[in-house]
């Protein structure tokens, strides 16, 4: 089969691999039919993730068909279409008797795209099957569920949840890029007063907007003051990180009220200075956290009912599998081509041209 496999720093290829088998009983081999680059994966790329080892497929979102199921599997079986989840879980260790299966120990957790083969291929393995795929509605297109494989969840319980937004709270999401989008149309479902949503790029601003920002501003242009004159000197109540450098993250602790949350959702691949000397007296919450992926079947019903933005307002480009090294070129130059989410698959029927 094909598949985008990693080289290491700054290097990959499309190439010839091994298909996958079945390794252990619990194993599902999905027939990859839409699957996405996250910008963890250019972080990886950057040697931002060196765990990962040179020879790996790349990726960790799909949308699939599954032909063929370990003895133990009895969730899904051969034929059914699946979302294919970013995070994979043993189900038996402590932190996933909590719902913390990013943090699994019995061989799960972040692995597809990083410890083992991911999902930008022709066919992937999943371990784990039962609990890290889960069947999709008819009515829900593979590249609407293949934003539920990560972006979504991660920015719900990393952003959202981790943050605690509560109604009539202000909101500032800094990076207005796939997470950040999802940030702020999750944390809409609390009613927040308002959301602020600040990137250096125009058409993400505009993005921004789309999916339910009230406020928007350039990060070039005072984002800090605009908070404090929007909060009468205050801060915001929440402010979420989904960028993934220092400097985002120190702004994003001035921007908070005393007594308010920095949720960090960014990969961040160099250390950020933590300022005590002026945030000991703050009372502030900073989190971080691995997505767990436990509110995908929540996020996944809200998707069905068209309470969440789909492909139309996230997807900005879409290509066939064959395309894979293009696909990442624009991904990877975002700034120029206003790339939000990109999408490899076969087109659906409302994507084929008529004839002439």
């Amino acid at each position: 089969m094909k598949a985008m496999v990693f080289h290491g720093k700054e290097q990959k290829s499309w190439q010839d691999v091994p298909d996958p088998g079945i390794q252990d009983p619990a194993d599902a081999v999905i027939r990859v039919e839409a699957v996405t680059i996250c910008g963890t994966d250019l972080h990886i790329l950057k040697g931002d993730v060196p765990e990962v080892e040179p020879g790996t497929v790349l990726g960790h979102e799909a949308v699939g068909e599954v032909v063929e199921t370990g003895s133990e599997v009895r969730g899904v079986r051969p034929g059914d279409r699946v979302l294919v989840s970013c995070i994979t879980a043993c189900g038996r260790c402590r932190y996933c008797r909590e719902n913390r299966f990013g943090q699994c120990l019995g061989g799960g957790g972040w692995i597809l795209g990083h410890l083992i083969d991911g999902t930008q291929a022709e066919y992937v393995r999943v371990p784990f099957a039962d609990l890290s795929v889960h069947a999709l509605p008819g009515a829900v297109r593979s590249e609407d569920a293949v934003l539920l494989a990560d972006i979504f969840p991660t920015a719900y319980e990393v952003g959202v949840l981790s943050g605690r937004v509560r109604p009539g709270d202000t909101v500032v999401v800094v990076g207005a890029g796939p997470i950040g989008l999802a940030t702020i149309a999750t944390a809409r479902l609390f009613t927040p007063g308002r959301i602020i949503a600040t990137d250096l790029v125009a058409s993400r601003l505009d993005a921004a907007r789309a999916v339910g920002a009230d406020v928007t501003v350039d990060a070039g242009e005072a984002p800090e003051q605009l908070v404090e004159d929007l909060t009468d000197g205050l801060g915001a109540d929440v402010v979420v990180e989904a960028v993934g450098v220092p400097q985002s993250f120190e702004a994003c602790t001035r921007m908070v009220r005393p007594g308010g949350h920095v949720a960090n959702v960014g990969v961040h691949g160099r250390s950020a200075e933590l300022h005590l000397e002026s945030l000991w007296s703050r009372d502030l919450t900073i989190t971080t956290g691995l997505v767990d992926t436990c509110s995908t079947p929540l996020l996944l019903d809200m998707m069905a009912a068209g309470r969440l933005p789909a492909a139309p307002a996230l997807v900005t480009h879409r290509f066939p599998h064959s395309r894979m090294e293009e696909a990442y070129d624009v991904f990877s130059a975002a700034a120029d081509t206003g790339a939000l989410k990109v999408v490899l698959g076969p087109p659906t029927h409302d994507e084929v041209a008529p004839a002439g």
